[in-house]
């Protein structure tokens, strides 16, 4: 049955992928998705997932290519340093990785494992939730084509220090056209999430369907992480730039096009209209993902 629903939702997505994310955001909002004159935030970045199909966003996506696009931009000082990349779970060479590390697939999202002391680390478990990431089509319930475009692989990389024990604080810079407007900060992970909003100047920035307890550290390196963004995201009608702050040094995260796939619950329906009033659309791009 789960095989047959998979088979049915790329069915359906290939023959109207319009008709698709209609009928999904009516599912999850209660009211239509209007593709034609799009106001919202979440709107319009569906109409992009739909409409802006350009092969630069499967490269930047890609958590491995990433990387080819920050060293053409001269920026690889950003990007953690990498222990390895595989395309098999076979090849993955463990002894090699320090006592803290990161593994992850790269052509998706929520596909990594966080390793805090090899000697704890159940290799086994690691490789079987590695392998089925692998050969697994990131989104099939969504409708982001460039994921299932880009080559399945898995990448290690360096664990990122912070100055606060576990899991390092997310700093996602919000860029319209190329311009960072504001942060979403994802915070303690572990727990229970935590998302507060803030302005370029560390406002609090009203938008989020939750109150901001104003919980999350102002990263030292801000101003450098905007700066950054500014440049990683020209040429791009959205893009989110996610840094890491270690010890002041921002680190690059990922860049993400399509945000909970256009159909996110965390901005309240004032901040959505606002994120979205931000966001200048393009041109139609005719051409397809390669």
């Amino acid at each position: 049955m789960v095989k047959l629903n998979f088979y049915f939702l790329e069915f359906l997505k290939q023959l109207s992928p319009v008709f698709y994310v209609k009928q999904k955001y009516y599912r999850i909002f209660g009211t239509s998705l209007d593709l034609v004159n799009p106001q919202g935030f979440n709107e319009k970045i569906c109409w992009l997932a739909l409409y802006w199909q350009k092969p630069i966003v499967v490269k930047c996506a890609d958590k491995y290519e990433l990387r080819e696009y920050v060293s053409s931009l001269g920026l690889m000082e950003l990007m953690p340093q990498l222990y390895g990349v595989y395309t098999d779970v076979k090849g993955i060479e463990w002894n090699r990785f320090p006592k803290k590390f990161v593994i992850k697939c790269t052509h998706g999202c929520k596909y990594n494992i966080v390793c805090f002391n090899k000697d704890e680390l159940d290799i086994h478990s690691a490789d079987i939730s590695l392998n089925k990431w692998l050969h697994s089509v990131y989104g099939t319930n969504t409708y982001e084509p460039h994921y299932s475009k880009m080559t399945p692989r898995i990448i290690a990389e360096e664990f990122i220090e912070t100055s606060e024990r576990g899991l390092p604080e997310d700093y996602k810079v919000y860029c319209f056209n190329g311009e960072p407007k504001c942060v979403l900060v994802c915070l303690n992970r572990e727990s229970e999430l935590v998302l507060e909003w803030y302005d370029l100047e560390w406002n609090v920035f009203d938008i989020g369907a939750k109150s901001n307890m104003r919980r999350a550290n102002k990263p030292a390196c801000l101003d450098q992480m905007i700066k950054y963004a500014r440049i990683l995201s020209k040429g791009f009608p959205f893009v989110r730039v996610d840094f890491y702050d270690s010890f002041g040094k921002p680190i690059l995260g990922e860049m993400t096009f399509t945000p909970m796939y256009g159909m996110a619950k965390y901005y309240s329906k004032e901040g959505n209209l606002l994120l979205g009033s931000m966001l200048t659309l393009p041109n139609k791009y005719k051409g397809h993902f390669e």
